[in-house]
């Protein structure tokens, strides 16, 4: 059931408002998505200006990471991604989808919570686990709800995480490639990167 109510919110889903937003890489399409047009956190894609709508699409499925995407937090690779992610569509006319699922689902409250075992000895996982939670709680049926509205059928997809490119599995968007976006790892963030790799799986040239 709640699986259903679930879908059924995603299904919700549309297209509220659009505007063109000058950016450092470009003029990029900022289009806001939501059930309703009173929603002040909606999801987000950046649509590059040159996309030719119905063609595949170069796509980076990003998850919010406050720390990271405004505040530049060295404790993840998150605003650089995202940063690398908007070069990218900008010089292939990509896009990027802004999915507001905070600290990999368990917002930003949490987050912080966690970030505070993991400074006693916790990693990533673990410190969710104890607080009760998900270790990934993202839902990605979510980017591909949001395709659909922008009548994007087949992608190449700018990720390092292999749970992403099985969530596009029977779906009606089709994977052709995925693309690495990888960063080099710094004393802050290392251990996380490498719990990424060693326990999800993450594709990462980190030893």
């Amino acid at each position: 059931m709640v699986q259903n109510k679930l879908s059924a919110t995603i299904n919700q889903l549309e297209i509220q408002a659009e505007a063109i937003i000058p950016t450092p890489w470009g003029n990029f399409k900022m289009i806001a998505f939501a059930e309703n047009p009173n929603e002040w956190m909606p999801h987000l894609a950046m649509v590059h200006e040159d996309y030719e709508t119905g063609a595949p699409a170069l796509v980076r499925v990003h998850s919010e990471c406050i720390t990271g995407d405004l505040f530049s937090s060295k404790r993840c690779d998150c605003g650089e991604q995202l940063t690398r992610a908007m070069e990218l569509a900008a010089e292939q006319h990509g896009m990027v989808l802004y999915l507001r699922q905070e600290g990999r689902g368990i917002g930003i409250i949490n987050k912080l919570k966690a970030y505070q075992l993991q400074d006693e000895g916790y990693n990533t996982i673990d410190a969710n686990l104890h607080l009760g939670l998900e270790a990934d709680a993202r839902q990605y049926d979510i980017a591909i709800r949001m395709l659909k509205l922008l009548g994007v059928e087949e992608i190449r997809l700018m990720t390092n995480n292999p749970e992403k490119v099985e969530a596009f599995d029977f779906s009606e968007v089709d994977v052709l490639e995925r693309v690495p976006i990888e960063i080099s790892p710094v004393d802050e963030n290392y251990d996380y990167l490498k719990t990424k790799k060693d326990e999800m799986g993450h594709f990462l040239n980190i030893l």
